[in-house]
Parts: C-alpha cells; structure tokens; sequence
C-alpha cells in the first residue's frame, strides 16, 4: 500500500510522523466516501445525538471510528473527541494527545457542500482530560483535511502553515505550498445574519459599520459570506483573507458561543496565527484560553490581523459610545 503523504525531510518532527500518516490515510478514506455520497450510503441520516445534544450524522460516527482505529500505534496515548463523552485512552506508552472534531461541517453532507476534519496535538500528561484542558499555545501541531472539489491538508508543526493535496491519481497527499500566510487586506467577512436581533451592541456596531460600505466608518465595500462550514470557512481566510465572525448571543445555549474551543477553536486558532492572522473571543486570544470541560463552547473571531483587531476595538468601546452609534444606525437603517 503506498503512504498516505509524501512528506518532505523535515517537514514535520519524526515523532508525528506516524500520527500524521495515519490521519491522511483516513481522511482520503472519508473523501472517496463522501464523493459516492447516496451511491455508497445514507451519510447525512441523523443516528443520534452527542452529549451537548447535537445531531450526529452517520459520517460523523463513521469517521470517528475510524480515526480512533488508525491512531492506534502512532503514539496517541489520548483522543478527545466531538462523538465523544469523554477522553479515550489509546496507547498506555503513548506521548501525545489528540483532539479531533472527527467530520466538522456534517449537516452540509447531503447538499454537497465542503465538509472537513479538524485536529490539534499536544504532549500527553499523566491525566486524561488534564492532557487536552490546556491552552492553545501548548499545541505541538494543529490542521485540517477540506473534502470539497479538491481534499486538502492544512497543517501546522509551530513554524507555518504547509498545504497539501491529495493526488486524485495515487490518492498521496502532496505538498504545494510550504508556506501560506493570510492576506492581510480583504473585503470579505462571513457571519449568521439570521441572528443579528440577538448579537450584542458591539458586534451589531462593527457589522452595521461594515454594511455601510464605503461611505461608513470603515471606508470601503464588503461582501459578507456564510458557509456553516467551520473547515470552509478557514479555508477561504487562509487562501485569500477576510474574517470569520461566531460571536455569543442572547439566545439559550449560545449566551457562551456555540464552537467548542478544545477541538475545533484551538487548533484553527494555532494555525491562523501561524499563518499570521489573529484568533480571539472577540476580545482575548484563544490560544490564551484554558478550558474548564471538554466540550467547553466559546464565541470565536479569526481572520487577517487588521480585521480581528478592529473588532476588539468595538468591544472595548464604552457603552455610551456604542449606544451612539447603534441608536444612529443599524442593519436596515444607516
């Protein structure tokens, strides 16, 4: 059987290398699965909920059984996972610690739109749970697989972000750009807009400000995106810029964010800033963060430098300032 990824000298420690292996030999598995889509199986049927009582799909099991399956043997002596209640111990001798959002993007499957996997590496500790509540910045490696027109591998060892992608022909994860850095000047910025009655002032100021284009405070044009894609929606940022907005808000069960923060924000978060953007909670850094739980939420703002800034800007403004400028304008009135 050929290897899963040609990966050049050096480009990652010898000690992931086998980790790395093991994932990309799934993920080309789970994208052949995903492009005979119906003709293979029903991949988007709900066959449960997870803990926090969010739908799963069949995929989102079938990848997670397969990822646990493959990592045995690498080194992983913890996996956390979505699908997962709690952490799972792999190899007793193992060094390291995964954290996997196994299939992110799962109730896109049925209408053919990017879907991905989301992974972050750290040391093992002697404890389960204690080896992945840990900041952000104790990631050894973090990336993602996109299952789209083409499946790519987004990667990070903490010395820039590396893309790979898989050879339609030798089905081989190949190398083509050692180094990608995010534009830092782009007129795109993606958010739920459905949910601007219930965002705070803040977010609502920076959007509105935003929406007026050129002749608002920003002075320039926007085009707003929403995918409900976390993997695309990084993907776009990495490739071209931009910003990516899930912040809390007042309805039940967002009031803390909606993303969880040990498998999907920490590792996009390690490499956005790797790439040489920012990741914050609106106002902190995320890889600053130390979760309390496993499955702990966070609202979560990434993109090009600038623009993540700027919106920790409208967060620091004091209140009076904000209840100004929102009582002069506001989504459908400026």
């Amino acid at each position: 059987m050929t290897e899963s990824i040609d990966l050049p000298a050096g480009a990652v420690p010898v000690q992931l290398s086998a980790v790395l292996k093991a994932l990309c030999t799934v993920a080309r598995d789970i994208s052949a699965t995903i492009a005979y889509g119906p003709l293979a199986a029903r991949l988007g049927d709900t066959v449960g909920a997870n803990s926090d009582g969010d739908a799963q799909k069949a995929l989102d099991l079938i990848a997670d059984e397969a990822f646990a399956a493959a990592l045995a043997g690498t080194g992983i002596r913890w996996l956390a996972s979505e699908e997962r209640d709690t952490v799972t111990g792999i190899d007793p001798d193992g060094a390291f610690a995964i954290a996997l959002d196994p299939l992110d993007g799962s109730s896109n499957i049925g209408v053919n739109v990017s879907v991905g996997s989301i992974f972050g590496i750290w040391p093992a500790g002697d404890g389960a749970e204690a080896s992945v509540l840990r900041p952000g910045r104790e990631l050894l490696a973090a990336g993602y697989f996109i299952y789209g027109p083409q499946t790519a591998l987004m990667v990070s060892v903490g010395q820039g972000v590396m893309e790979f992608l898989l050879d339609p022909r030798d089905r081989v994860f190949r190398l083509v750009a050692p180094e990608v850095r995010i534009e830092p000047v782009s007129a795109e910025f993606a958010i739920n807009a459905s949910n601007y009655r219930h965002w705070s002032k803040p977010v609502r100021a920076y959007v509105d400000d935003c929406l007026a284009g050129a002749t608002g405070p920003h002075e320039s044009d926007a085009n707003m995106r929403w995918i409900a894609s976390l993997v695309a929606e990084t993907h776009r940022i990495l490739m071209r810029g931009g910003l990516f907005l899930y912040p809390a808000d007042a309805r039940k069960g967002y009031e803390r964010g909606r993303l969880r923060l040990v498998y999907e924000c920490a590792p996009i978060a390690f490499l956005v800033e790797q790439a040489g953007g920012r990741a914050t909670n609106g106002i902190d850094p995320i890889l600053d963060r130390v979760p309390a739980s496993l499955h702990e939420r966070t609202p979560f703002v990434f993109g090009s430098a600038p623009r993540v800034e700027r919106v920790t800007v409208y967060h620091d403004l004091p209140e009076q300032e904000i209840a100004a400028l929102f009582g002069s304008r506001g989504l459908f009135r400026h």
